[in-house]
């Protein structure tokens, strides 16, 4: 019986030391969270680098899905106005987990976020389903090289222009072809072009109804136009018709300047999208 207990002793003591000596090798490494605004009015974009395999909001106050058909942008918005802090949380192919503290602010300072793991990666705009990637690469470099210029809608704004030269169509697919043209002696700097769906005429009193719509490529982007320069870029979006009394609004903004500019495009000039196959 003694060496029955004496075994057991020695037994619970060997355990006790490795497990002891297992602890030693365990690293506690603490993920910092991102800090994030978002907003009730506008939609704020976050891009990872790998597809998105799970989301997780804190609370109902967070509003996160995927855009469609892309596997690595999550845009998020607020449901309600004022919410109390909360959190949201990502998973990625890759096994990376991804923690943002969610706080509301009236206007975000950002609306456009790329989570880039490594410095020397070069940026990439978006990841797509197999079924359509190789149609959107190939489609929005024939629209950047196509030497027509069609639908030619423009705003100007102090020796800067903003213009559409050219709208093109493959496989449920539309290609906007935008072009920003800047004579003046100061770089034009970029700091958000959006597209949206909004009333052509509202009554008094009435909110403006406006409906972003989120590119789901973007073929030579830039954030900057130099002096006396010009810059061509293409943007690729799901496609869609409006109704009459609704137009699509392409809304350039100058960061830190004042030469905003928008286009107003028609529903029968989308319908005039020239194929590209």
């Amino acid at each position: 019986m003694k060496k029955n207990r004496i075994g057991r002793i020695l037994a619970l003591l060997m355990l006790v030391i490795s497990g002891k000596a297992f602890a030693q090798n365990v690293e506690l490494f603490v993920i910092e969270p991102f800090p994030l605004e978002i907003t009730y009015h506008k939609t704020v974009n976050l891009i990872f680098p790998f597809a998105i395999k799970s989301v997780d909001r804190g609370s109902r106050d967070v509003l996160a899905q995927k855009a469609k058909g892309i596997e690595n942008i999550l845009q998020v918005k607020a449901a309600n106005k004022g919410f109390v802090q909360t959190n949201l949380t990502i998973v990625t192919s890759d096994g990376k987990l991804y923690s943002f503290v969610v706080t509301y602010s009236d206007e975000p300072l950002q609306l456009n976020i790329e989570l880039i793991p490594d410095k020397n990666r070069p940026s990439s705009s978006a990841l797509f389903d197999k079924s359509n990637q190789a149609v959107v690469l190939h489609g929005s470099q024939r629209a950047i090289s196509d030497k027509n210029k069609v639908h030619r809608i423009q705003d100007r704004s102090d020796k800067a222009r903003f213009s559409l030269s050219g709208l093109y169509i493959e496989d449920d697919v539309i290609f906007y072809r935008l072009q920003l043209e800047n004579r003046s002696n100061i770089t034009y700097d970029i700091e958000n072009l959006r597209f949206f769906i909004r009333d052509k005429k509202r009554a008094r009193r009435t909110a403006v109804q406006e409906k972003e719509v989120t590119p789901i490529y973007v073929h030579q982007d830039t954030t900057a136009v130099g002096t006396n320069s010009f810059h061509v870029f293409v943007f690729a979006l799901n496609k869609f018709t409006i109704p009459d009394q609704k137009q699509l609004t392409i809304q350039l903004i100058e960061k830190n300047g004042g030469r905003h500019m928008e286009l107003q495009v028609q529903n029968k000039a989308i319908v005039r999208a020239k194929p590209l196959s």
